[in-house]
């Protein structure tokens, strides 16, 4: 009878174990740039440290199953690096998430943090306490900060994409990390000063009040656009379209506002392919919003919905 109780308290752990954390986070760490007085084997640790502290930590209070686990690639390429371990690297940040009825995965995020500047010691506990976010030493706290910053950002889109403002509570826990950012010479990304495309910005734009049309515009391009194309293609394209209008509507009223862009980044031809197959009338009309709203990729559009 012990035996049975055992075995069934073993699995019970197992599959809450199994199905608890929310992310399948790849990460890897490029420091070809790095010299070779630098024992390459850190950079191997931290890779390993990172992937583990954003898989295994339990980042919400919801329950995840594998399939739902939300994909995302974390890629922290070195610049340079001190003997005093201190390192400066741009970290590229990507998710997705999957279409409903298709294996399609759509991204969320790709966005390239150049201003990421940390401390890390082989084999030193990486920990994030969202009540002391700066650590006991500013540059080793940035390492963990801006790494959980990023997750909550990733999973407060993912959120707002399947529920109008579902991912309030984790933009608002990204903008706590800003609050409370760690402060020293080096550590840049989370002031108003420091540039007009950073950590301190994306988070102001998608918490400010002002700015709510920002989540309708989220999930009526996923949830109400995206979700139906296999379904209604005719439907969701007319809610994908809405969305861009409301985004090319939010624009202007808010010009060089980062999140406008980082909405549309790296989604060009998903956006063209959306609309390739569209009647003329609404090509034209796709080609025209997304000249204004993308502009970097203006030439692309013309060409692919002419």
């Amino acid at each position: 009878m012990m035996k049975s109780s055992i075995s069934i308290m073993l699995l019970l752990c197992f599959n809450c174990a199994a199905y608890t954390q929310e992310l399948q986070a790849r990460v890897s760490v490029n420091a070809q740039r790095v010299g070779t007085n630098i024992d390459k084997n850190t950079f191997t640790s931290l890779q390993t440290q990172l992937t583990n502290l954003l898989n295994t930590r339990k980042w919400t209070d919801n329950v995840f199953q594998a399939q739902e686990k939300i994909q995302s690639n974390f890629q922290n390429n070195i610049e340079s690096a001190t003997s005093d371990n201190i390192y400066k690297a741009t970290l590229t940040v990507q998710s997705a998430r999957p279409v409903f009825n298709s294996a399609y995965q759509t991204s969320l995020i790709n966005f390239q943090d150049a201003d990421f500047t940390f401390k890390y010691v082989q084999f030193q506990p990486l920990e994030f306490n969202e009540n002391r976010v700066q650590g006991t030493d500013p540059l080793t706290g940035n390492l963990t900060a801006v790494f959980a910053y990023y997750v909550y950002m990733i999973l407060g889109f993912d959120y707002d994409s399947f529920s109008p403002k579902g991912g309030e509570q984790f933009f608002q826990k990204a903008q706590n990390i800003v609050t409370n950012a760690p402060e020293a010479r080096n550590i840049t990304g989370w002031k108003s000063f420091d540039g007009q495309r950073n950590r301190y910005w994306l988070a102001k734009n998608i918490t400010d009040a002002r700015f709510n049309i920002l989540h309708d515009i989220i999930y009526d391009y996923y949830r109400s656009g995206l979700d139906y194309m296999y379904e209604d293609e005719a439907t969701a394209r007319s809610s994908v379209l809405q969305a861009l209008s409301k985004l090319q509507a939010f624009n202007q009223d808010n010009p060089n506002t980062m999140v406008a862009q980082f909405l549309v980044q790296g989604k060009s031809q998903e956006l063209a392919g959306i609309f390739k197959k569209a009647d003329p009338l609404i090509r034209s009309r796709a080609a025209e919003i997304l000249s204004k709203v993308d502009i970097a990729n203006t030439a692309f559009y013309k060409q692919e919905l002419k």
